[in-house]
C-alpha cells in the first residue's frame, strides 16, 4: 500500500511538474520531467514482474511496462507518465477494496480469545488461552470473550453471538447449555467447564476457515488468469499490424496503452473477496472463492432431515414402558449411553435424563450405528437405543407400547421412534417431537426461485417420519433409511446429471457433504466433522441462510463475470479504434485506466446485500 502510493505520488507530480514546465519554458523540458517520473513505476513494475515469474506466474502487466517504455522510446513520455499514473493509481484502488471486502474478516481474526481465566484450588489463575485444557473450570466477567468452548456451570448467562452467527441478539443460555468460544459476555460474570481446547473450539475452527477463505483460488479466478495470458500475445499483435499497416509508430503505442492494464486481473479477485465479505457479516462462511462459484451454479439441492429442516431439537411426547419397568431408570440409562452420541436427538435425551436423575453412568464398549442407534453397558447393563429394525428387528411390536401402535405424524410434527432393550429384552418406547423449521418452507421456494430445479430429502430415519415432514414441503424426492453410504451413492447420482448441494449437520453427514459439489453444513450446534467437510458453514440455527448463500453466491458470480466481460469489451473497442489514430495514447490512458476503476467499483457491489426475492 506505502509503495504504491509512493508511485503513484511520483507518477502524478511529474505529471503536473511536465504540464507545468511545457507552459512556463522551464530550464528542464517537460519531456524529461515525464520520463524521469515513469522510470520508477517502470522498474517497480519490471520488479514484480521478475518476481511473479520466478514462482512461475505471469500476467499481463507486462502489457503495462511495453506501454511506458515505449512511450519513452517514441518520443511521448506523457502518454507513459499517464500510464505510470493511472497503473499505480489502479493498484491503490485495488488495494483499498482488497481492505474494505477483507475488514469483516480480518475483524474475526482480531478477536481471537487469548486470555482465560481458570479456577485453581479455589483461586482465580490468568493463563493463556491456549493452555486452556478440557475439563477447566473457567470464569468470563462481563464483557468479555469466551477463550474456548464449554457448558454453562450457573444458572445463566447472556451472551452476544453475532461474531459467529451474524445474530444481533443476545441468547439466555441455562445451565448445561453449550457455549461457543468468541461470544462475548453481555451479563453478570458467570463460570463454564472447557469441553474443548482453544484450537479445537469453535472461533479456531472459523479462522482456519477464514485462512482458508482468503487463500483458496476459484476455477473461475484460474480461468481468468489463463485467459489474461492470451491478452499480451494478442496486444502485441494488433500493435504491430497498426504500426506496419499505417507506418505509424504512435499507432502502435495507443493500442498499447489502452490494453493497459486487464479487468481479468482486478474484477474477479475483488468480487470474490467482497463476497465471502459479505456471507460473513449474513453468519455464512464460505472456505473461499472457489465456494462461491460452485454455489452459484447448483441447480439440485440435497437435504438432510433432522437438524436441518427440522429443528432437530425433539421434545418427548410419549413413553411407554414393559411392566414392573420404571420410566425414570430407563431415562437414566438412555440418558448415559447417549452421552457418547453424536446424533442430534441425543443432547435432547441427555437434558431430560437429568431432569429426572442428575447422576447419570459413563457409558463403556459404546457402539454406533449411524443413522439407527447405538448399543452399550450402563452400569453393568447391556442398553440399546434407537430405531425398530436395530431393537426389534423383524419381531412384532409389544402389546404394551400403545403409543407406537397409535401415535400418528402429521406434516408439523414427526414421531422419532426410540425402542429400548436392557440385556436383549425390550423394555420401552419413547417418541420424540422433532417440528419442520418454520423457514424451511419458504427456503425451498427461494431455491427453486433462484434456479434450483430439484430438491431431494436424504435421511437415515424411517420412510414414515420421512414422508410425514417432505408432505409440508416442496420436496421431489424423498430416500429414507439411508445409511452414510447410500446418502453419498444418492449423491453422486445426482451430480452426474447437474451440479449438486448437500445441506446437512450431523458427523454422519460429512461424508456426503465432502462427496456433493457443494456441501454446507449447519454448523451452529457444533458438529465439527461435517463443519470442516463442508465448503460453506451455516453458523445461525437457522435453514433460510442456505437460500441467502445461495442467492450471494449467483450475485457474486454475476457481478465478477460481468465486470470482465464489460472491461474485455471496452478494451477491445478501445484498441480498435487506437489501431485506426483514432485514438491518441494519452487519451488512450486515461480511457482504459478509467475502465478499470469501472470494474472495481463494479466488483466492489458484491459487499453489498442482494435484492430479496422473496
Amino acid at each position: 500500500m506505502i509503495v504504491h502510493l509512493g508511485l503513484f505520488a511520483i507518477a502524478l507530480a511529474g505529471a503536473i511538474a511536465g504540464l507545468v514546465a511545457g507552459r512556463l519554458d522551464a530550464a528542464v523540458s517537460a519531456h524529461l520531467i515525464w520520463s524521469v517520473a515513469t522510470v520508477p513505476v517502470a522498474a517497480g513494475l519490471a520488479v514484480s514482474i521478475l518476481r511473479d515469474m520466478l514462482i512461475g506466474r505471469f500476467g499481463v502487466d507486462a502489457i503495462a511496462l511495453v506501454a511506458m517504455v515505449a512511450s519513452i522510446v517514441m518520443g511521448e513520455p506523457l502518454a507513459g507518465a499517464v500510464v505510470a499514473m493511472m497503473y499505480s493509481g489502479g493498484n491503490l484502488l485495488e488495494d483499498y477494496a482488497r481492505g474494505r471486502a477483507e475488514r469483516e474478516l480480518r475483524a474475526l481474526r482480531d478477536r481471537t480469545p487469548r486470555i482465560a481465566h481458570r479456577q485453581i484450588d479455589g483461586q482465580l489463575v490468568d493463563v493463556a488461552a491456549d493452555d486452556v485444557r478440557v475439563g477447566d473450570e473457567l470464569l468470563v466477567r462481563a464483557g468479555e470473550l469466551l477463550p474456548v468452548d464449554g457448558r454453562l456451570l450457573d444458572a445463566r448467562a447472556n451472551l452476544d453471538e453475532s461474531a459467529v452467527t451474524g445474530e444481533p441478539l443476545p441468547k439466555i443460555k441455562a445451565r448445561g447449555d453449550a457455549l461457543r468460544s468468541g461470544t462475548v459476555n453481555t451479563g453478570e460474570a458467570f463460570r463454564y467447564q472447557a469441553s474443548a481446547a482453544a484450537r479445537d473450539s469453535t472461533y479456531a475452527n472459523i479462522m482456519r476457515m477464514v485462512e482458508a477463505a482468503q487463500t483458496a483460488k476459484a476455477p473461475f479466478i484460474r480461468m481468468a488468469d489463463r485467459f489474461a495470458l492470451l491478452l499480451l500475445p494478442t496486444t502485441l499483435v494488433i500493435a504491430g499490424l497498426a504500426w506496419w499497416l499505417s507506418k505509424d509508430p504512435i499507432r502502435a503505442l495507443a493500442v498499447l496503452v489502452v490494453a493497459t492494464p486487464c479487468p481479468l486481473i482486478l474484477a474477479a479477485p475483488v468480487a470474490f473477496i467482497g463476497g465471502v465479505s459479505r456471507a460473513a457479516r449474513a453468519g455464512i462462511l464460505m472456505k473461499g472463492s472457489a465456494a462461491i462459484e460452485a454455489l452459484g451454479q447448483v441447480r439440485t439441492a440435497i437435504f438432510d432431515k433432522t437438524g436441518t429442516l427440522t429443528e432437530g431439537g425433539a421434545r418427548l411426547i410419549a413413553l411407554d414402558t414393559a411392566p414392573g419397568i420404571d420410566a425414570d431408570d430407563i431415562l437414566r440409562l438412555v440418558g448415559s449411553l447417549e452421552q457418547v452420541s453424536h446424533h442430534v436427538l441425543a443432547e435432547t435425551l441427555v437434558t431430560l435424563a437429568r431432569e429426572k436423575t442428575p447422576a447419570l453412568s459413563q457409558p463403556t464398549e459404546v457402539r454406533e450405528t449411524t443413522g439407527a442407534g447405538l448399543e452399550g453397558m450402563v452400569d453393568g447393563r447391556h442398553v440399546r437405543a434407537g430405531s425398530r429394525n436395530l431393537v426389534l428387528g423383524e419381531a412384532a411390536l409389544p402389546p404394551w407400547a400403545h403409543s407406537a401402535q397409535d401415535i400418528g405424524t402429521s406434516a408439523a410434527l414427526a414421531a422419532l421412534a426410540v425402542f429400548v432393550a436392557v440385556d436383549g429384552d425390550v423394555v420401552a418406547y419413547l417418541a420424540m417431537a422433532d417440528a419442520v423449521r418454520a423457514d424451511a418452507a419458504e427456503t425451498l421456494k427461494r431455491l427453486h426461485a433462484a434456479g434450483v430445479t430439484r430438491v431431494l430429502m436424504v435421511t437415515g430415519d424411517d420412510a414414515d417420519t420421512a414422508h410425514a415432514v417432505a408432505a409440508a414441503l416442496d420436496i421431489d424426492e424423498v430416500r429414507a433409511e439411508c445409511s452414510p453410504t447410500e446418502k453419498v451413492a444418492a449423491i453422486a447420482a445426482e451430480r452426474a446429471r447437474q451440479p449438486t448441494m448437500m445441506v446437512g449437520d450431523g458427523i454422519n453427514d460429512a461424508p456426503a457433504l465432502a462427496a456433493a459439489d457443494v456441501g454446507v453444513a449447519m454448523g451452529a450446534r457444533g458438529a465439527t466433522a461435517s463443519s470442516e467437510a463442508a465448503d460453506v458453514v451455516i453458523l445461525v440455527d437457522r435453514v433460510d441462510r442456505v437460500a441467502d448463500a445461495v442467492a450471494i453466491a449467483q450475485r457474486t458470480r454475476a457481478i465478477a463475470l460481468q465486470s470482465i466481460i464489460v472491461g474485455l469489451t471496452l478494451s477491445g473497442i478501445a484498441m480498435v479504434f487506437a489501431a485506426f489514430g483514432k485514438i491518441p495514447p494519452v487519451a488512450g490512458a486515461f480511457l482504459q485506466e478509467g475502465i478499470d476503476v469501472a470494474v472495481i467499483l463494479n466488483a466492489l457491489r458484491t459487499l453489498t446485500a442482494p435484492k430479496p426475492s422473496r
